[in-house]
């Protein structure tokens, strides 16, 4: 019989490994879905960012939905084995995956910094790993729903929908097309809902799974519906900033706000850092706050052109001694030039004073 902290270890590496796997599908989805959305766009259709849906009859779309999808679900898988303020900082590596595929299909530059970014958000990601609590927050449904009574939730959820509502409503139609950030906001925050309840909804499969049937629970089909509305709403607001902005821009920032949202409501729900040491917890704000730097480097700077090529070299380059004759030639050159403007200064002068109608003073 597998020991309590043995089966603690097994779901949590369970979890890592679905992860990975979720963020290599969801990082290659954003590629197809924006090929997708470019064919469309010169074929002359309603592009998504105006309210047009002829991206539903593009196969790339839809290759990328597929994709996606599937990313979602190994993501999804990954929430019932492991911690959220793990699993959703590994989305980080789907940044990586996008950058890397967006210069070779979509023609966006990889410099030398992006590499380096790619770099750090493989090390942001493998501090937040090591640094990760291990422990299982919620063992079964009762004491899912006790934490989602508790005030500080309650606070939590309410201004999320008020937000949301806002966002939607009145800020989305006037400056959606205008700021990034509004379309973005929008999806991080449900996306918090939409990762709250997956958690939740994984719970009570593996409760099923043990022979307890969770299906017959309220609040189990309550987290589905919650699922549903989130990811639907999540993935129009998210076709929407594809089709108006670029790629590289839309991935990191999306990326920082919906980590930074679940991490938030993970706090508050699951409690998932009361247990963990002093140590850990710094380890873990230090590795997200590295995947942060490296997703900046990312594509805050790619369009710069820098490679090791057009680095500073340690030997400085001595300049070559001009020519003794060139030299010479270069001032006769520009006595000639002074001559000549004097020469002109005096003609124009001389012309000024010979003319009768030009009055002057003797």
């Amino acid at each position: 019989m597998i020991s309590p902290v043995n089966e603690n270890l097994q779901d949590f590496y369970i979890g890592l490994l679905l992860a990975l796997i979720s963020s290599l599908f969801i990082g290659s989805s954003f590629i197809f879905k924006k090929r997708g959305l470019l064919k469309l766009a010169k074929n002359q259709s309603t592009r998504a960012g105006e309210g047009g849906y002829g991206y539903l009859k593009e196969w790339l779309w839809w290759a990328g939905m597929i994709l996606m999808t599937s990313g979602e679900f190994f993501n999804f898988a990954a929430y019932a084995f492991a911690p959220a303020s793990m699993v959703t900082p590994l989305g980080a590596l789907s940044v990586l995956v996008s950058a890397i595929l967006s210069s070779k299909y979509l023609k966006e530059k990889l410099n030398l910094l992006g590499k380096i970014g790619c770099t750090l958000c493989l090390i942001g990601s493998t501090m937040m790993v090591i640094h990760a609590p291990k422990e299982p927050e919620v063992a079964n449904m009762e004491i899912l729903l006790e934490k989602m009574k508790e005030p500080g939730f309650i606070v939590y959820a309410s201004l999320v929908i008020v937000s949301s509502l806002v966002l939607i409503f009145y800020f989305a139609p006037r400056y959606g097309k205008k700021n990034v950030l509004i379309y973005i906001i929008i999806c991080s925050i449900l996306g918090s809902f939409t990762v709250m309840g997956c958690k939740g909804f994984g719970v009570a499969i593996k409760e099923t799974a043990k022979g307890r049937n969770e299906f017959k629970n309220w609040l189990t089909w309550v987290l589905v519906l919650i699922i549903l509305i989130c990811i639907l709403v999540q993935l129009n607001f998210l076709n929407k900033a594809l089709d108006i902005f670029n790629t590289a821009v839309v991935t990191p920032i999306y990326y920082v706000f919906f980590t930074s949202s679940v991490i938030l409501a993970s706090s508050i729900l699951y409690k998932e850092w009361n247990n963990m040491k002093a140590v850990d917890v710094i380890g873990d704000i230090c590795g997200f706050f590295t995947i942060i730097l490296g997703i900046f480097l990312l594509h805050a700077f790619k369009d710069i052109n820098i490679s090791l090529a057009s680095l500073p070299r340690a030997k400085k380059e001595e300049k070559q001694p001009q020519d003794k004759e060139f030299i010479m030639s270069q001032k006769d050159d520009d006595n000639n030039l002074n001559n000549n403007e004097d020469s002109n200064i005096s003609h124009i002068v001389l012309e000024y004073h010979d003319d009768p109608d030009t009055p002057y003073h003797t």
